[in-house]
């Protein structure tokens, strides 16, 4: 098991890992949307998925993989009524690769974000 800690996305904000490779796979914590610096993103539902994706992307690319190794995302939102907003992102910055995919709604998120995502990537052997 290999810990990944990298300063291209926010540090965790508690007791836990920004990612953890094992077995030839990564498993990422869920991010939110903080900048690096620890700072949360304002504005809608695009703007923080966006946010989001930079920092799994920063986790991504720190354990040698992208997001076009992504097999499978885990996507909490306060408001499923921002689906579609939080969809386009998504499929933007995943392009052609469409990996499985849940979608939940919860009652609250960290920091009062709208939205979470974690993702399993596989890892270059």
């Amino acid at each position: 098991m290999h810990v990944i800690c990298t300063d291209r996305a926010p540090q965790a904000i508690g007791p836990y890992s920004q990612a953890i490779a094992l077995d030839g796979l990564l498993f990422t914590s869920g991010q939110i949307p903080l900048t690096t610096a620890g700072e949360k993103v304002a504005g809608d539902i695009a703007a923080q998925t966006g946010q989001v994706f930079d920092n799994l992307e920063g986790i991504l690319s720190s354990a040698g993989a992208a997001l076009s190794d992504v097999v499978k995302v885990t996507v909490f939102m306060t408001d499923l009524g921002e689906f579609a907003a939080m969809n386009a992102v998504f499929a933007q910055r995943f392009g052609e690769h469409r990996p499985a995919r849940s979608t939940v709604q919860v009652a609250a998120l960290p920091t009062g974000a709208r939205v979470e995502i974690e993702a399993i990537a596989r890892l270059a052997r």
